[in-house]
């Protein structure tokens, strides 16, 4: 048994295929059978069910999968030990996160860690939530920057940001001429909502709790499309603060206060509590609540 016969069958069980284990790793598809099949003689026992056209766990599958999980992370551990021994910090750090915090969040933390550990590269993963969170239960990224709560026993959380949800309207809009806006004002006017989420849901439900719904909606598919629709005029909705904080400052964007709605978003940094944190995780991790505490 060996370290590539691990690394093979657990790219198996991830990609429920044995030719899509193959290209993710780089190898051929016969291959990747003969690995599995010399592990399995090794055991004694078959470790998948190959019928239907699926590839399932066997129940030996299912007991051997964390033990492959660990020899592995070990020997992870091991030969980043090693290497931090003889070089200082390098290799890359891969962070999983939505487009608005990659764009308005992360830059500082980017800059300063990069000035303090210049041999390390950071790779940036543009996802969902729910995505973020599979690629780190996965061990596909490193970190993960996502808003909270998140709660699974597997992960350490650590909040890095409060951020307040603003009504973003056109400049000159008429709703900016009222001091405070009620639901059955904003749904008036064309609204932009984002196509699924936590904040999708919770504007809906509040307009159900007051017994209205915009007349108009348009549904986008991030944020910062959101902001350069309200920009040139399209519609208002519902935006994190720090996302237009540059629309605001040029005059561009205006907000308005709504009564019975105000909410904030909580975003957290996410990884696991069995990861191995090598100098360079270390650091990374150090630059990011520091920075969490003085922004």
């Amino acid at each position: 048994m060996d370290f590539d016969q691990l690394k093979t069958f657990l790219e198996v069980w991830r990609q429920k295929s044995f030719s899509r284990a193959a290209e993710q790793l780089r190898i051929t598809q016969p291959a990747v059978s003969a690995q599995i099949r010399s592990l399995e003689r090794e055991i004694g026992e078959q470790l998948f069910d190959r019928k239907g056209g699926k590839v399932t766990f066997t129940a030996t599958g299912r007991v051997f999968e964390p033990f492959a999980e660990n020899a592995l992370a070990t020997q992870r551990h091991m030969l980043m030990m090693v290497a931090e021994q003889r070089h200082a910090a390098r290799g890359e750090i891969a962070i999983s996160s939505q487009e608005s915090v990659s764009l308005y969040v992360l830059p500082k933390v980017f800059t300063e860690f990069k000035d303090q550990y210049p041999k390390v590269g950071l790779k940036i993963v543009r996802a969902e939530k729910s995505r973020t969170l599979e690629a780190l239960l996965n061990r596909e990224v490193d970190f993960g920057v996502v808003s909270l709560p998140v709660k699974d026993p597997r992960l350490v959380v650590e909040t890095l940001h409060r951020d307040e949800i603003v009504l973003a309207v056109p400049k000159g809009h008429p709703l900016t001429l009222a001091t405070k806006a009620e639901p059955a004002d904003i749904v008036k006017y064309s609204f932009l909502l984002p196509k699924q989420g936590k904040q999708r849901d919770l504007l809906l439900n509040i307009f159900r709790m007051h017994d209205v719904y915009p007349k108009t909606v348009m549904e986008v598919e991030s944020r910062e499309l959101m902001k350069r629709f309200i920009v040139a005029g399209l519609g208002i909705g519902f935006l994190p603060s720090i996302n237009i904080a540059e629309e605001l400052a040029a005059g561009t964007v205006q907000t308005v206060p709504v009564l019975a709605i105000r909410t904030c978003r909580d975003l957290g940094l996410i990884y696991l509590k069995d990861k191995v944190l090598t100098r360079a995780l270390k650091g990374f991790l150090d630059v990011t609540l520091r920075s969490a505490t003085t922004s």
